[in-house]
């Protein structure tokens, strides 16, 4: 039987999400990295999430802008430790879809109370646990994927043009897909202006008593 146009399609797109991968805690070296070693460890474990070829995923300029808008603790002596490599892979993700503020609002408490601490849960802890969810979130998105797929197939019926047909086929899954993109954005705003920036709010008085001294007199 020859395989269609449609099912090879889809089969490239399912094979692309299936090849997207995160970077397992055990990946990362106990040792602390100076700048031109992290670059080169994002660069080679991200490598799948690549758009183009020349795409760099982290840069010296963006790692340096973080540190300095309070996304990531300072190095120690030119150092990154693992739990800033963690870090940097948390705000990789983060910064395709939120701005750097609701970044900062998301990984400020988690930083505060998990880096470098002596929690009974360490910030490697979370890091497991959260993308440990990952094997099952792919098997239910690609589930997703494909159903949206197969509903883009069916609409401009109407159309007779084999070649219009399939652009309009394409249009229907990218808005399909983009529309499931804006709503989880607006959640997961909502949840940060509602949840975290509070937290981030009573996070800021706790590190600066003076000031919450001065103002209850």
């Amino acid at each position: 039987m020859v395989e269609s146009k449609n099912d090879t399609y889809i089969k490239k797109i399912l094979n692309d999400l299936k090849l997207m991968d995160y970077i397992k805690p055990g990946e990362i070296p106990n040792i602390d990295l100076y700048m031109d070693q992290v670059t080169t460890f994002m660069d080679e474990h991200l490598y799948t999430c690549k758009r183009f070829e020349d795409d760099k995923m982290l840069t010296k300029t963006m790692i340096n802008n973080y540190t300095k808008n309070n996304l990531l603790p300072s190095p120690n002596k030119k150092k990154y430790s693992k739990e800033h490599m963690l870090l940097l892979v948390f705000i990789y993700y983060f910064k395709n879809i939120l701005s750097i503020s609701d970044i900062q609002s998301i990984l400020n408490p988690l930083t505060e109370k998990y880096f470098n601490s002596d929690n009974v849960v360490q910030l490697e802890d979370i890091y497991s646990e959260v993308f440990g969810l990952e094997e099952a979130q792919m098997e239910n998105l690609t589930k997703d994927v494909l159903k949206k797929y197969m509903k883009s197939l069916k609409t401009f019926d109407q159309v007779e043009d084999e070649e219009e047909k399939e652009f309009l086929n394409k249009f229907s899954l990218i808005c399909m897909l983009s529309y499931d993109v804006y709503v989880k954005k607006a959640l997961i705003e909502k949840i940060i202006d509602r949840e975290l920036v509070p937290l981030n709010e009573k996070l800021k008085e706790e590190s600066n008593p003076k000031k919450k001294d001065k103002d209850n007199k």
